[in-house]
């Protein structure tokens, strides 16, 4: 019996002693697990970043390898001679923006100053607010104002004249705008023409239609009127922008005139007076 009890007892001792030492194993490789864990996390978004940032620009690649095999298989010529349009006619658009930009001016406050300025200083000192203020608004004023001595109706005529001057500098080069937004797409149409001919003669040397004889020349055709309209839509957004912006400061200067008409009648009378 005793001899029964001390074996059980040393099968006892031996079996939670190698539990023990798994179980000190296993702590002792928790953490390292875990770090583990936190770093496969940590690198994960890493990873998906780089293969975004990788496929973005696999796709701006694979874009512009597009866009250069399409060029070249409509031609190199008509689609160069279209695509100089582009260029040309958006120059002449910024450069109309600019300048619309720039002849913006605040006619209240302008009027307000005018009229202060001839309470205090009489024309001349309007004639240096007009002077030192920039776009085609002050330039009417200051016209107006330099045939005071003359009378109001030729200050009135003046105004009338010279409005009629700034409106032609603000229209300057839309003509050219018009131009390009009509032989971009007259080029592509032209491009078309001579790829069906182009088609008609493989087919004509062949003699046999086939879709391999024939799908030259119609690409051809159909690059060049895609891309002669895709101009020709953009420099007409472009082109509406400059007219609606035209037609704006057109009808300011238009109002501000009467209101000026206003101020030299008024200051004219107190003039009288004295």
């Amino acid at each position: 019996m005793k001899k029964v009890f001390a074996t059980v007892m040393v099968l006892a001792a031996l079996t939670f002693g190698n539990v023990a030492v798994m179980a000190q194993e296993a702590a002792g490789q928790a953490p390292e697990a875990t770090e583990q864990v936190a770093e496969d996390v940590a690198e994960a978004p890493a990873a998906e970043a780089v293969e975004a940032e990788a496929a973005e620009a696999g796709g701006v690649v694979a874009l512009h390898k597009t866009l250069k095999t399409k060029f070249i298989e409509g031609g190199a010529g008509f689609m160069a001679a279209t695509l100089l349009c582009l260029v040309f006619g958006l120059a002449l658009c910024i450069e109309r923006i600019i300048y619309l930009s720039l002849s913006k001016t605040n006619t209240k406050a302008l009027l307000a100053k005018i009229e202060e300025a001839l309470q205090k200083g009489g024309i001349e000192a309007a004639l240096d607010v007009c002077r030192n203020t920039r776009g085609p608004v002050a330039s009417i004023f200051y016209q107006g104002l330099s045939r005071y001595d003359e009378g109001i109706e030729v200050v009135e005529k003046t105004v009338s004249s010279y409005g009629g001057v700034q409106l032609g500098l603000l229209e300057k080069n839309l003509s050219w705008i018009s131009l390009f937004i009509s032989i971009a797409p007259s080029l592509g149409f032209l491009g078309t023409i001579i790829g069906m001919i182009a088609a008609f003669d493989k087919i004509q040397q062949v003699g046999d239609i086939s879709a391999t004889v024939v799908a030259g020349g119609i690409k051809v055709a159909l690059l060049t009127t895609l891309l002669g309209l895709i101009i020709a839509i953009i420099l007409q957004v472009f082109y509406n922008y400059i007219l609606s912006v035209i037609e704006g400061l057109v009808n300011e200067m238009e109002d501000s005139s009467i209101s000026l008409l206003d101020l030299v009648v008024k200051y004219d009378e107190q003039q009288k007076k004295k």
